[in-house]
């Protein structure tokens, strides 16, 4: 996500369906349904990576501070300023390949185990297919999909923050690091379980943030439906409301809310991961576990050290996360794949 992440994750299929076939258009089958969901969904992931990125820096470098040494930035801003004079505007893009290709398998796992979910629903029998999901559902369809997606992308996020956070040595800072050559670093210190470095973190982030992203997404877009069709001026309106796509700027005030509902409810645990996977590579001193790295954060700054970065990032998913949704339904609607 990143962010993120990533992407208008619409599991209401009928109303899908009844949008993209008006007129004499033929029915999408299921797998024509997910790829154009994958792939609009990644491309919107990618877009939106871009524009991100620079606050997602600032937030792990935030995050990352050690516990025994005095802060190193007062804040966003001032975590801004030094970054910018000491690697330029670009630098504040530092390693965002491996993000790139984060968002894409973000994105386009998000959707594959997010349809899992609804099939593992639909088979129980607790809902059917052609009715929109209970809200109840969305946020489990979400967890599934986020607790899954984690092991994917916590070796991605690994790289990204020891690239994002530049070592230091003697008071000095050492040359901005490579995805290939930290790749190589962590399989020859750490082998190939190393890569999952933060996984706790990760997973309880996903899960539940993911649980978020569909819950107050979807919550969201059934109020505003709801005051949409109150307008209606006959029954014919009113059906016609319910088979339409809510319009774009509504579906980003309803990604706006669902990413920074992600954001924020499980910011602490985000935190924990960064300082875990920031460590140096190489270092001989055992690897802290999230639970001691937890403890040291709480003894070093309260509960204030578990939220440093939370503000800004919040602040840049809603126009990151609303500009992702109007992508992917834009694409949708004017590039149906056939």
């Amino acid at each position: 996500m990143q962010s993120t992440s990533q992407g208008s994750l619409k599991p209401e299929v009928p109303v899908r369906v009844a949008a993209s076939s008006a007129g004499a258009k033929p029915k999408k089958t299921a797998a024509m349904e997910s790829l154009e969901d994958i792939t609009y969904g990644s491309i919107a992931g990618v877009v939106g990576k871009y524009i991100e990125y620079p606050f997602d820096t600032v937030k792990v470098r935030l995050q990352s501070q050690p516990d025994h040494l005095p802060l190193r930035y007062k804040g966003p801003l001032d975590c801004f300023s030094q970054s910018i004079r000491a690697d330029g505007f670009l630098g504040l893009y530092r390693g965002i390949s491996a993000p790139l290709v984060g968002a894409a398998i973000e994105t386009s796992s998000l959707f594959f185990f997010e349809r899992l979910g609804r099939e593992a629903v639909f088979a129980s029998g607790l809902s059917s297919r052609d009715r929109p999901l209970p809200l109840p559902a969305l946020w489990w369809t979400g967890a599934f999909s986020g607790a899954f997606t984690s092991f994917l992308l916590t070796p991605i996020e690994l790289v990204k923050c020891k690239i994002q956070v530049p070592e230091t040595k003697g008071g000095v800072v050492k040359a901005p690091l490579r995805p290939i050559p930290v790749i190589k670093d962590i399989f020859r210190h750490q082998g190939l379980l190393g890569f999952w470095h933060g996984q706790l973190g990760t997973l309880i982030r996903e899960a539940g943030g993911c649980a978020a992203w569909f819950g107050s997404k979807e919550t969201a877009s059934k109020l505003l439906r709801d005051w949409n069709e109150r307008s209606a001026k006959s029954p014919a309106e009113l059906e016609a409301m319910r088979k339409e796509a809510l319009p774009l700027w509504q579906q980003a005030v309803a990604g706006a809310s669902a990413g920074m509902s992600y954001n924020f409810l499980f910011f602490p645990a985000d935190t924990v991961k960064s300082r875990m996977q920031t460590t140096p590579i190489g270092e001989t001193a055992p690897k802290r576990t999230f639970g001691a790295e937890t403890r040291a954060l709480w003894k070093q700054a309260g509960i204030k050290g578990f939220y440093r970065g939370c503000g800004i990032t919040v602040l840049r998913s809603a126009p990151s996360s609303a500009f992702i949704f109007m992508v992917f339904d834009g694409l949708k609607k004017y590039f149906p794949m056939q």
